[in-house]
């Protein structure tokens, strides 16, 4: 009750150093960091004015998700900035450094292929998932590895550049084929670079038709001047060059690389697509999906920062949609509506930061693009909760089918028990619950055996089944409606003879039996047990499977962990002179036996103990290890 009576008194203190502070808040723009009762930061935001918008989480009411932030705050932080830019550049640096729990954190999974031109003396080609801040030139992204490796093959045959890693000590076959400048013996003027760089960024930003139109006046000069050869190598780049461009599909007369974005929100998830327009084409999209506790717009705007902050490769071009009109006119909180970031302010902020046109189109193509972002960040999502949806089916299904399977009607609860020990050592038991297919882990338990001396299954299991069952019985808890044990036939029939003859219960009991490499092999039931046949693909197998692991890792673990602390027992048991009392006193004041063995005479004078004791417990800890 104390230890209560304190957390209250805790939170009623940091709830009025909270009203103190919104006291003071200034009307400007700004970061706001709110942190938890260990004064870690678990949200980042940003504000054009601070006052509205962090009042508003201590005002008014809040939905679910906000709520779960707003519960876990207990003081806050926050940085003026001169304007809405500032703050949104801010607020990304911020979250990149304390990584909040309560943020939309961006995951690095940009890992579309990218043509690259080197930064290097002697420039050379190269396709890369990695998308660096090391001056070089990237295009794309590419709808996959083999549209970009095949773009490259027609710029690697068009243009010279070098084509190796390590400079060679003589020129290759690429220079003999007119592939190479051969800059390993040959000096290559930087204008040279400079004119074929410069071609190589007019072809993939989209005057691939200017190189084409190139390409066939020079391949009509060879026809006339009779280099048939010369002229069918040009006829074939101008073939590769309609074949490549013209496998994607065209969405926009222009040719600009533009970036679209779109975002939809459900059940406290948002999910944001990206298509990727290249050329005027549609190369690529992508979807990420996450749990969000702020306002939709703003952690959307989030999401979009901290995506463009790292990506060097950025089109000419991002379209942004309008602010969702049931975000204009929010529930929770008075003031926070007049603080809600707008579309045009964000796009404005975004457009000064990152150098490059970001809109939001109210009408015409660009507004049917957003649309279909928009539409298709709400397929993602429908199609992961459906997924989640049919999951949840499918294990009900399972629990249904194995209950008929086996004879009962109803299985709604599952109780599984497993064994542990080594030869006898530190016998324990453990006990998994699983409600309609799946595991309830509050309801697991764990037993140290106390009757059973040496390797005995049969009776641990004798054990462990009466004082489970004699608690359900005494506390009037709700029963299983079939119990699972580890093993066949003996384990089994303990089991049944210590529910029916001494506890008058009639449960139903199955065991499961592994194979020589420790797998679920075969379910048997009844007294005396008999195996059920179950194939092996079905769900209901599936759901066994789920069972023994889960019951077996969660033995093994409490196994470990109480030969562990038997271990430490005996050894500091055996020193003469430390009782329990001792033992526990020197196990909280150091940590572990390493650090007791590694400590100096000095260190063991605070806890009352002398030298001639401090000497015979060093000692007999490093003879023990040695």
């Amino acid at each position: 009750m104390d230890e209560n009576r304190e957390t209250q008194q805790e939170y009623e203190k940091a709830m009025e150093n909270i009203r103190n502070k919104l006291a003071l808040l200034p009307d400007l723009p700004g970061c706001y960091l709110m942190k938890n009762s260990e004064r870690k930061i678990i949200y980042v935001g940003k504000a054009k004015v601070l006052k509205n918008r962090v009042r508003s989480y201590f005002t008014g009411s809040h939905d679910g998700k906000t709520q779960r932030l707003v519960a876990d705050i207990r003081d806050f932080e926050y940085i003026v900035t001169g304007s809405n830019i500032e703050a949104l550049i801010l607020e990304c640096n911020l979250i990149k450094t304390h990584q909040p729990r309560y943020n939309v954190l961006l995951k690095d999974d940009k890992t579309f292929p990218y043509i690259k031109i080197t930064n290097e003396p002697h420039p050379r080609l190269e396709v890369t998932r990695k998308v660096l801040k090391d001056k070089a030139k990237y295009f794309g992204p590419y709808p996959n590895a083999y549209a970009a490796q095949q773009t490259k093959k027609l710029l690697d045959r068009m243009y010279p550049l070098r084509k190796c890693g390590v400079m060679p000590k003589e020129v290759c076959l690429y220079y003999h084929m007119g592939q190479c400048l051969a800059p390993c013996e040959k000096d290559v003027e930087q204008a040279e670079y400079d004119r074929i760089t410069q071609e190589i960024t007019s072809f993939l930003s989209g005057g691939h038709e200017e190189i084409k139109k190139e390409l066939q006046r020079k391949m009509q000069e060879a026809a006339e001047e009779l280099y048939f050869e010369r002229a069918k190598e040009l006829r074939d780049q101008i073939l590769n060059i309609d074949a490549i461009m013209e496998k994607q599909k065209i969405t926009t007369a222009d040719a600009r690389d533009r970036d679209v974005l779109g975002f939809s929100v459900d059940k406290g998830w948002m999910c944001v697509q990206i298509l990727y327009m290249r050329q005027g084409k549609m190369v690529q999209r992508h979807a990420s999906a996450f749990p969000f506790y702020g306002e939709a717009y703003n952690d959307f705007m989030t999401f979009v920062t901290q995506y463009y902050s790292d990506n060097p490769a950025l089109p000419q071009e991002i379209l942004l949609p309008e602010t969702p009109k049931d975000s204009q006119n929010p529930e929770q909180g008075g003031a926070e509506g007049a603080d809600l970031l707008d579309a045009a302010s964000a796009a404005a902020s975004l457009q000064e930061w990152l150098g490059i046109k970001v809109l939001v189109p109210q009408r015409g193509m660009k507004r049917q693009m957003v649309g279909m972002a928009i539409e298709n960040a709400k397929v993602s999502l429908d199609e992961k909760f459906r997924l989640i949806e049919r999951d949840e089916e499918r294990t009900l299904k399972a629990a249904a089918n194995l209950g008929q399977s086996i004879g009962i009607d109803h299985l709604h609860r599952i109780e599984a028990f497993d064994n542990s020990n080594i030869q006898g050592t530190n016998p324990v038991s453990a006990m998994v619950v699983f409600i309609d297919g799946k595991p309830d882990k509050k309801e697991y338990r764990k037993y140290k055996v106390r009757s059973v001396q040496g390797p005995d299954d049969y009776e641990t299991m004798r054990e462990v089944i009466r004082r489970r069952y004699e608690r359900v019985l005494k506390e009037n808890l709700e029963m299983p409606d079939l119990i699972v044990v580890d093993g066949g036939k003996g384990q089994i029939s303990a089991a049944v003879d210590v529910l029916e003859n001494e506890l008058g219960l009639f449960i139903p009991v199955c065991g499961l039996v592994k194979d020589v490499k420790h797998r679920t092999a075969q379910l048997m039931v009844g007294d005396p047990a008999e195996p059920v046949d179950l194939p092996r693909d079905s769900q209901e197998f599936y759901l066994l499977q789920r069972i023994q692991d889960e019951v077996h890792r969660f033995a093994i673990t409490f196994h470990r962990e109480q030969r562990g602390k038997s271990m430490v027992t005996s050894k500091l048991d055996s020193i003469p002179g430390i009782g329990e009392k001792r033992r526990k006193l020197l196990l909280k004041h150091f940590g572990s036996l390493k650090k007791i063995k590694e400590a100096s005479i000095d260190d063991f004078r605070p806890l009352s103990i002398g030298d001639k004791l401090a000497k015979q417990i060093i000692a007999a800890l490093q003879d023990e290890e040695s």
